[in-house]
């Protein structure tokens, strides 16, 4: 190998990392289809109330919209994970405003589930177990293992993380004086507005933070290499059993050794 080599392939190398982190982060968080079905019955809810005012309608068609996703999955046989998250979180909204009989109430669950997803994300980092390392651990094959043997990379989910909490709690800061302050149109574009652009931020320090970490410990390989050593030095020593119960197995003695020396003798006279 030359000089010239060892750029071009610690390069390669670091190049095959990115894309690693980022297809992790995007199977993650589900991609440009799970940020579709986060937006759409949303969208769908504010554009019908803002056209007719009628909060049944735009509750039942937001409502329609999720299991509509969840069931283009299944018959996809896609994960569902993200469609059914919407589902929940819609069912929440439609049920808290129609009991309240206030269209603004369609927002609330989502937005006090944002606010404590930022205090989530912050709590656990000051814990020293940030939320984004136990949410992308297993994506990455590496478990907990980050957190003591690979200090680099809990150093990166830490920093993610509070990334995560902070930019969640600004939205917050916008979210909720709108909702005591603003009407249900204003506060429901804002909030669709703001679904995209933080989350964005979000994951783009996440993978700028892990792209600079050390590489993940693929505690699964381990796991099965511990397993294949296990069974080849319990093969090597059965077959060494085997070699010394064949090595010490009797040979002819006694009586019936001295008759076949006999009848051996008798023969070499004859």
């Amino acid at each position: 190998m030359t000089s010239l080599d060892k750029p071009t392939e610690e390069t390669t190398e670091a190049d095959d990392a990115r894309a690693v982190t980022e297809a992790a982060l995007f199977e993650a968080f589900g991609g440009v289809r799970g940020m579709i079905e986060t937006v759409l019955p949303g969208l769908l809810f504010v554009t019908i109330f803002t056209l007719n005012n009628d909060l049944h309608m735009s509750a039942i068609a937001a409502l329609a919209v999720s299991v509509v996703l969840v069931v283009v999955r299944l018959v996809m046989k896609d994960t569902v994970k993200h469609a059914f998250s919407g589902v929940f979180g819609v069912a929440f909204g439609v049920v808290f405003a129609m009991m309240t009989d206030n269209a603004k109430n369609f927002y609330l669950p989502g937005m006090l589930y944002t606010l404590g997803l930022a205090l989530a994300y912050i709590v656990t980092s000051l814990a020293g177990v940030p939320l984004i390392g136990l949410i992308l651990g297993p994506v990455f094959k590496e478990n907990l293992s980050w957190r003591t043997r690979n200090p680099g990379r809990k150093k990166a989910y830490t920093k993610a993380s509070y990334a995560w909490g902070f930019i969640l709690l600004a939205k917050s800061a916008i979210l909720f004086p709108l909702y005591w302050w603003a009407d249900t149109e204003q506060l429901g574009w804002v909030l669709v507005t703001l679904k995209i652009p933080p989350f964005l931020l979000a994951v783009w320090l996440t993978w700028v933070f892990l792209a600079k970490a050390p590489a993940p410990i693929d505690v699964f390989a381990e796991m099965e290499a511990a397993e294949e050593a296990e069974k080849a030095a319990k093969a090597e020593r059965e077959s060494r059993e085997q070699g010394t119960a064949d090595q010490t197995l009797p040979g002819p003695s006694g009586a019936d050794g001295e008759a076949a020396d006999l009848r051996g003798g008798k023969h070499r006279k004859t």
